[in-house]
């Protein structure tokens, strides 16, 4: 059964089906027609905000430039995962952190919402082989760069 956008109740219910042990998580993607990523990210909403994770947000969130700062840090030096970086500072996506990763690499501040002041970015030196090795992983399709040091397990 494929259909377009589920409301929150309606996420819940199928959250509930899958932890209560009704049904298996590919199943429950299957049947109702969403990517097994979407009912992740779902449950990972729900884990970190309860009740309102799964309800479709007005706006979007702001975060300060101390927290990007942050989070691009922990991905760079592999301290913690993606989805572990995210869910500590309670990030909307993985998408988020990799665009706060690209601006940090190309040298450009983390930026703050709201008319915060600016984390300043002094940017990373990098050997000659790191160099190559990073222009070697870019050949490797889009967005390769971003995932060369945050480590991707979940």
């Amino acid at each position: 059964m494929t259909r377009g956008k589920y409301n929150a109740l309606e996420k819940l219910t199928i959250l509930e089906e899958v932890s209560n042990g009704e049904i298996g998580f590919l199943a429950a993607a299957e049947k109702y027609g969403i990517n097994k990523t979407t009912l992740m990210k779902w449950q990972r909403r729900y884990k970190l905000y309860g009740y309102e994770g799964p309800e479709s947000r007005k706006r979007n969130r702001s975060y300060t430039a101390e927290l990007k700062l942050e989070a691009v840090k922990d991905c760079l030096e592999g301290r913690l995962s993606q989805y572990q970086i995210i869910d500590k500072y309670k990030i909307a996506s993985t998408r988020q952190l990799f665009n706060w990763i690209k601006k940090y690499n190309g040298h450009s501040s983390l930026k703050a919402n709201r008319g915060e002041a600016k984390a300043m970015t002094k940017g990373r030196s990098t050997t000659w082989k790191k160099r190559i090795d990073r222009w070697n992983m870019k050949s490797n399709g889009p967005g390769a760069i971003l995932i060369w040091r945050c480590r991707n397990t979940g």
